[in-house]
């Protein structure tokens, strides 16, 4: 898997080598292997051909660059914690390719400022000034939406064309980990993947979505930084630095 669109010139893949870019530093990825046989299946190929054709008509988001960068940024083996997002934000220069992330300089949308209220409040750390949360993932944690491409101000456009395929693979690999990992799912979109996580050998942190609409109702207070980091203790694991 490398960093490369998710779609070549025919609507195929160019996912099939192991180097990828991140961070300005040549890495190898480990989750080829992993997701290497998704690539084959039909629901694939349909999926391919579907962003294609949306990208020769409409702006997408995130850059084609960009779409697998949570697989880039976080290597499988480091994986401790996994946050599912629904869709890539589908505003200008927003997605940068981590569910709930922008890039530097652009605006914090709201559910992402309503994270930063609660990581003050449960771990004392400042709110950040930038909405960029790639040092999380570097940190092993997983920032995946459900679907990963979006078309441009049209919330829920790629959604049912095989992405949420693709995704639940990946978040069976990640619950086929031996070791303790903590799935934190925010909103009912992501609590029905609970189904698809072994709640005896994992941790599942669930609370309804940090969005304005619904965060008073049980998001905020919930400490979900430090009952993962808790969580991973106890199992022996390091735990995340969740500063920004």
């Amino acid at each position: 898997m490398e960093n490369v669109p998710e779609v070549s010139g025919t609507g195929g893949t160019n996912m099939s080598t192991s180097r990828v870019s991140a961070g300005g530093a040549e890495n190898k990825t480990d989750w080829n292997p992993i997701l290497r046989a998704e690539f084959d299946e039909p629901y694939w190929a349909e999926l391919q051909t579907f962003v294609a054709a949306e990208r020769a008509q409409h702006t997408v988001y995130p850059p084609h660059e960009e779409v697998f960068r949570a697989l880039h940024l976080t290597p499988y083996a480091n994986t401790k914690v996994l946050i599912l997002g629904q869709d890539p934000y589908h505003g200008p220069g927003q997605a940068n390719g981590l569910a709930f992330s922008v890039r530097d300089g652009e605006k914090i949308p709201p559910s992402l400022q309503n994270i930063h209220k609660e990581l003050e409040a449960d771990l004392g750390i400042p709110r950040p000034a930038h909405g960029n949360l790639e040092r999380w993932a570097t940190e092993g944690v997983l920032l995946i939406n459900a679907t990963l491409t979006v078309r441009a101000r049209t919330a829920a456009s790629h959604q049912k064309q095989g992405w949420e395929t693709f995704t639940d693979r990946v978040i069976a690999a990640v619950n086929a980990k031996p070791e303790r990992v903590v799935f934190i799912l925010w909103g009912a979109s992501a609590r029905k993947k609970k189904s698809l996580i072994d709640v005896g050998r994992h941790v599942v942190l669930e609370s309804p979505h940090p969005s304005p609409l619904s965060a008073h109702r049980g998001f905020f207070g919930s400490s979900p930084f430090s009952r993962a980091n808790e969580a991973l203790a106890a199992a022996g694991i390091s735990p995340i630095d969740w500063s920004l």
